[in-house]
């Protein structure tokens, strides 16, 4: 019986795991605690265990993010709020208070497509990321939301997309745009091809989280439980250890939208965020209100989708200029 402890980067993982948070999550969490910890390696090369130090150190390594490396304010928040997880959930102790105060992300109002714009770089694109970015535009998912969709998670007779939340559970319901369907059916069949072939060779299970997992036996092996795009080749699932088909990373999709903005002469910065960012004032310019917007973006506070409510309110779409 091995009775030696953990170190203490597998405390972190196994507390980021109890708590149902993302693999990306936890790769974050562990990277800043790390690098916290280098931080303030000694002159001698020693390194110091974080119950040795406390809000004196933290204050003085997010401030060095923030003067001496620039770092972005999302990033800053994101550092910190590892150091206090790692504080108040692994070692269950108080740092104390911090002097880092979060940093206020800068206001500036989302890049949006004309529809005519979003259409030209949907033309430019073809096969699977296209079907990705069509869906992102005519549904409003975030591009992590729809690279997660698993089959059953799309009714094509009421024309409605479940999105599930980092558990598993259904967090929204969103629609199925009318035009999809045929695309999608299609889709899929070729997907079914491919998991019975994965079947037939041994493989066939997705990841589902733990609890999920242990509630319903077998079910990752089940076809409503597939990513409707899977990757094209099997990996190792970094948890599990098992080989397993993940789904489509979200590199390619962002990388083509890109070179189809070039293609088709659009300056704008974009990618696949703009597209639900288009999504939400077409809809705003449609008539829609924003309760309902809220509900299909899947913002908890109503304030964050009042941002789109700016951009269909400026310029020649509502004050008429004195030039004209």
């Amino acid at each position: 019986m091995n009775d030696k402890p953990k170190k203490l980067l597998d405390q972190v993982r196994d507390t980021i795991r109890e708590k149902q948070y993302s693999i990306h999550t936890e790769r974050a969490y562990v990277n800043w605690i790390k690098r916290y910890i280098l931080f303030h390696k000694t002159e001698q090369g020693s390194v110091r265990h974080p119950k040795e130090m406390g809000s004196a150190e933290i204050t003085a390594f997010i401030t060095y993010l923030a003067v001496e490396k620039n770092v972005a304010a999302s990033t800053q928040n994101q550092a910190l709020s590892a150091l206090l997880f790692l504080y108040h959930e692994v070692l269950e102790l108080d740092p104390g208070p911090v002097a880092a105060v979060r940093a206020k992300r800068p206001k500036r109002l989302p890049i949006v497509l004309t529809k005519e714009e979003a259409l030209t770089v949907i033309a430019a694109l073809t096969g699977v990321n296209q079907l990705v970015v069509k869906l992102i535009f005519g549904s409003g998912l975030r591009l992590i939301e729809c690279l997660r969709l698993r089959v059953q998670d799309l009714d094509f007779d009421y024309r409605q997309i479940s999105v599930r939340d980092d558990t598993g559970e259904i967090d929204r319901v969103t629609m199925l745009p009318a035009s999809l369907t045929q695309p999608l059916r299609e889709h899929l069949q070729r997907v079914w091809m491919r998991h019975r072939r994965d079947l037939e060779a041994g493989h066939g299970d997705v990841y589902l989280p733990a609890a999920l997992e242990r509630k319903y036996l077998d079910a990752n092996r089940d076809w409503g439980w597939q990513y409707v795009f899977p990757a094209c080749s099997l990996s190792k699932d970094p948890r599990s250890g098992k080989r397993r088909r993940h789904h489509l990373g979200q590199s390619s999709p962002q990388r083509a939208v890109r070179k189809a903005a070039q293609l088709a002469g659009i300056a704008k910065p974009i990618g696949c965020l703009t597209l639900r960012h288009s999504f939400a004032v077409h809809l705003l310019e449609s008539g829609y209100d924003v309760r309902t917007v809220q509900e299909l973006l899947g913002h908890k506070d109503v304030k964050t989708t009042m941002i789109y409510t700016h951009l269909v309110n400026q310029g020649g779409l509502a004050v008429r200029s004195p030039l004209d």
